[in-house]
């Protein structure tokens, strides 16, 4: 019988902050809050920032999209190199210097003379090229920065890595324990190799600890480190929660796809529960891009929201910080994306485990839907495939919860980036689905307006977000939007500056990835679930699972009460119970683990069976 892949903790930090236990989504809507709500909110922050709850005004201007922070790197003043050739105006021009800096071939223009012992004169004649260290400005200075004051490097043994690794510790380590369940004792209640980890970044790692500065390092008159190579490769997020976290020896697989990329690690999660090859997925994306290189680059390809666009948006000549906040402007005239920072991680289990476990039960994904789009003229253009994405993942709500509940039950959470062809192309593409399905009004939310773009993490933003919408039944606003844009495509679709109360079971996770990697998910509600699940395992099964879930939800509040005082550890296990094949115990039908309850069966059913009966 078919497995539901139910999600049963989830965790991770974006501009909002912890995303565990809701805290980030209800900074997004936290205007429309009940105060206990919002005190709870506040204090998660403040844990987080090393504030005082008290000082709310301070706390709320340093989360979500603001203005690049100072301390984080100083937008008026980028180091850089100037190339600056120089020709001596005389016969030659001398200068002195350390003999240890000339370079190991010199140029053939310069005459060397040791002046005394380590010092040398050089005598230049023609032009030699040099790098003057100058400082330029960014074109863009807003992004979604994590909250002021956090620091995820000074929550573990970091060890020089780089920033996207030590936000995929702190996410899978706190969505590991909002579960409510010992890991351990979770792993005991499986076979080792029904675990999967399925987590990537979609740029890799770009920061000086990684590839940004092994590509540097010569250029920039320093050396090459051992590591930098190594942890700046895409696939380290897995890694690092395979070896660091989890100890995990079962399936792993990381995938990437642009901007979609943690939709397309969900879908390898979801297809593993489904088939049966895991019991347990760990699926998540790290994306830590904000740095002036990068900025630097999308800059140029004119994809981000530069200060002069938005100033040419707004009539004015000078932004202010509020301008800033409302740099990202989904569906609305707009001039590009805001790029932002962020680690999200989901825990799935079958449905079967998930009931005898007592797990808490946020929602369940059946599938993720991903297309290409064709022959392009532009790799970074828009094509046809989001069309069958969304499409797909409507019609599976359809075939599953029913004609009505599709209709009248269901919201999207739009990519909406903030870019003017974006507002386009995804408008017209939710539109025309709404359409073909009947769907008069279709909410759409786009919480890049508060958090910007986080790459690989962006639509684990959106599922996170979709799980607030279901705990509190609040669809935040597109708040940054003073009026939607005239040009975009609306008849069947419902848009909204302010939040809107909703009660639905079904939810579409959209995702539009740079080279064409459209992904689309299709979630349902708790609600939708526990009945899904009543329905095949019956009413006395759900008794017995929700009388067990009691206690594991205290447990899971007992994590999120510490995490909220600061005194939550980051699970980090170096040199931790290291395998290195010799304690093993094998035979022709299982391998034991040291360290693991289940052995690893053997036994391989083969889908070829009806072929060999013909042998």
């Amino acid at each position: 019988m078919a497995r539901l892949p139910v999600i049963t903790g989830f965790g991770g930090i974006n501009p909002a902050g912890r995303s565990s236990f809701h805290h980030g989504y209800r900074r997004l809507v936290l205007d429309a809050l009940p105060e206990s709500k919002v005190q709870r909110t506040l204090q998660s922050l403040a844990a987080l920032m090393g504030r005082s709850v008290h000082d709310r005004d301070d706390i709320l201007n340093h989360t979500l999209i603001r203005k690049i922070e100072r301390d984080w790197f100083d937008t008026e003043a980028i180091p850089c190199n100037r190339h600056m050739p120089l020709a001596p105006a005389e016969e030659a021009v001398s200068f002195v210097t350390r003999a240890r800096n000339l370079p190991e071939t010199l140029p053939e223009s310069w005459t060397v003379t040791e002046v005394e012992k380590g010092r040398v004169r050089v005598d230049m004649r023609g032009v030699s090229d040099f790098l003057v260290q100058t400082t330029r400005t960014s074109e863009v200075r807003a992004a979604g920065q994590l909250p002021s004051g956090f620091d995820p490097a000074a929550l573990y043994p970091s060890r020089n890595h780089p920033r996207g690794l030590q936000l995929a510790i702190y996410g899978a380590s706190d969505a590991i324990q909002s579960v409510g369940i010992e890991w351990q004792a979770l792993l005991s209640a499986v076979r080792p190799d029904q675990v999967g980890v399925y987590a990537s970044s979609a740029m890799a790692q770009l920061d000086d600890n990684s590839f940004a500065g092994l590509l540097s390092a010569r250029h920039s008159g320093k050396r090459v480190t051992s590591k930098q190579l190594a942890l700046g490769l895409a696939d380290m997020p897995s890694d690092f929660v395979n070896a660091y976290v989890l100890g995990n020896i079962g399936s792993t697989g990381p995938s990437l796809g642009a901007c979609a990329t943690f939709l397309y690690n969900l879908r390898a999660g979801v297809q593993d529960i489904r088939s049966g090859r895991a019991r347990i997925a760990i699926v998540g994306a790290a994306e830590a891009p904000i740095n002036p290189d990068v900025i630097d680059g999308y800059a140029t390809m004119g994809a981000l929201a530069t200060d002069a666009g938005l100033m040419k948006l707004d009539g004015t000549d000078r932004l202010s910080e509020a301008d800033y906040r409302r740099a990202c402007r989904p569906f609305a005239e707009n001039c590009g994306f805001t790029i932002a920072e962020a680690t999200q991680f989901v825990v799935l289990m079958d449905d079967e485990l998930a009931l005898e476990q007592g797990a808490m039960i946020y929602g369940s994904v059946p599938d993720v839907f991903i297309n290409a789009d064709g022959y392009k003229k532009s790799i970074s253009s828009p094509g046809a495939g989001n069309y069958l994405t969304v499409a797909k993942a409507a019609s599976l709500a359809r075939e599953i919860l029913g004609d009505t509940a599709l209709r009248e039950r269901s919201f999207v959470q739009a990519h909406g980036t903030g870019t003017p062809q974006n507002r386009l192309t995804e408008s017209h593409i939710l539109n025309e689905v709404a359409k073909a399905f009947g769907i008069g009004s279709w909410p759409v939310a786009a919480i890049k307006a508060y958090l910007g773009h986080t790459i690989s993490s962006a639509s684990g933003d959106q599922l996170a977000a979709t799980l607030g919408v279901w705990a509190e039944g609040i669809l935040p606003g597109i708040a940054t939007v003073s009026r939607f844009a005239d040009d975009i495509h609306t008849s069947n679709l419902s848009l909204s500056q302010a939040h809107r109360e909703i009660d639905c079971d079904i939810a579409l996770l959209n995702s539009k990835g740079f080279g064409g990697n459209n992904a689309t998910a299709t979630a349902f509600s708790p609600a939708a679930t526990r009945r899904l699940l009543e329905a095949k395992h019956g009413k006395r099964v759900l008794a017995q699972w929700q009388a067990k879930e009691e206690a594991v939800a205290v447990e899971a509040a007992r994590y999120d009460d510490k995490a909220i005082s600061g005194t939550a550890n980051v699970i980090y296990r170096f040199d931790h119970q290291v395998l290195s094949g010799e304690e093993l115990t094998l035979s022709d039908t299982e391998i034991s683990l040291p360290g693991y309850a289940q052995p690893v069966s053997l036994a391989v059913e083969t889908p070829y069976a009806d072929w060999l009966n013909k042998v």
